[in-house]
């Protein structure tokens, strides 16, 4: 007997490890110290040092359920933007700028050229959110797993100057809620679409008209990452004074969360078109509409509020790194909430 027999192929590992390195080698930053293949990842703090008080951010996450489609369609290159954006852009939402990455892939069987596509994705994920991928872990799990099953999650850690955090603290009346657009379910509540829909090869390979292409490719489309967008809104000069990434809870979970005591959101459910994956999920599970807010971000995968007088130069900024901005509501005094109208 050896470990071989025992389900764990530690030779398939070696192979996952090299063809993975070209991938690794696209989201290197000059912070990073040593290569692939360490017990540790090492990161050199250095630039840090030139902010007055840095603040170190963290954030961990999976793609939920969504890495069964990824599954039934024998696609795995993209899954892992899921899991990046997932963990930056809940650092960007607190004001951070994300350094690093680390992924944590859990398999029944270790297929070196499937895990080699996961790490692919990760990897583009670090690469739109400029974050190195510094390490990671590949887990053969025999008996505990399916051996064509697996499970990715991540972790990412990022810094901000203590001045530059977004806290929502100096929200006041009359402040201007805008909305990020989404690239549709994004990785919350996937739970819900695999009881909506078929999740057969032949469903999800169906052509939609409305959505213009096959329900596969809708579900599947990777997360948004907005970290550039809010960098950009940075440089622009402007104060983002509070900010909500639209992930599982919706907007009735997740935009109270910027919110003080005593300060109350108020979005427009008309002021932007909610995507047709949404109309399509709505109409097909028979999902009442405060359900289908209350579960995905419907179009709008991250929101910011600022200053009324910045509302142009913060369309303009976001517009500039390649995101469609909305005006969404306001800001008014009230009971800490939100309220869609």
């Amino acid at each position: 007997m050896d470990y071989k027999k025992a389900g764990v192929d530690i030779e398939a590992g070696y192979k996952s490890v090299e063809l993975m390195k070209e991938h690794v080698k696209r989201t290197m930053r000059e912070e990073v110290l040593g290569g692939l293949g360490g017990f540790s990842g090492a990161f050199s703090l250095k630039k840090i040092k030139e902010m007055e008080d840095p603040v170190l951010l963290s954030g961990t996450d999976g793609c939920g359920t969504k890495v069964k489609l990824a599954m039934i369609l024998d696609k795995h290159d993209t899954i892992g933007i899921d899991a990046v954006a997932m963990c930056v852009n809940d650092i960007a939402c607190a004001g951070g700028e994300p350094l690093f990455f680390l992924d944590y892939i859990a398999c029944g069987k270790n297929y070196p050229e499937k895990i080699a596509s996961i790490v692919s994705g990760v990897a583009e994920g670090c690469v739109q959110s400029d974050a190195a991928l510094i390490g990671g872990e590949t887990a053969e799990h025999p008996g505990l797993m399916p051996e064509d099953e697996y499970d990715l999650a991540g972790f990412a850690v990022g810094v901000c100057d203590r001045k530059d955090l977004i806290t929502g603290e100096n929200l006041k009346d009359g402040d201007i809620l805008i909305g990020m657009a989404s690239t549709g379910v994004h990785s919350n509540g996937f739970s819900l679409v695999r009881k909506v829909f078929d999740m057969s090869k032949e469903s999800l390979n169906t052509y939609h008209e409305e959505l213009g292409k096959t329900l596969g490719e809708a579900l599947l489309a990777p997360t948004r990452i907005y970290v550039k967008a809010l960098k950009s809104i940075k440089n622009a000069g402007i104060t983002v004074k509070a900010c909500s990434h639209i992930t599982g809870g919706g907007f009735y979970e997740n935009i109270p969360r910027m919110l003080p005591e005593g300060i109350h959101a108020v979005v427009e459910k008309d002021s932007y078109e909610v995507p047709a994956i949404f109309k399509l999920l709505a109409k097909e599970g028979d999902i009442a509409e405060e359900m289908m807010y209350n579960t995905f971000n419907m179009g709008l995968g991250m929101i910011v509020a600022v200053d009324k007088e910045d509302v142009d130069k913060t369309m303009e900024a976001i517009k500039a790194a390649g995101d469609t901005p909305y005006v969404v509501g306001h800001i008014k005094a009230g009971e800490k909430g939100v309220t869609l109208c």
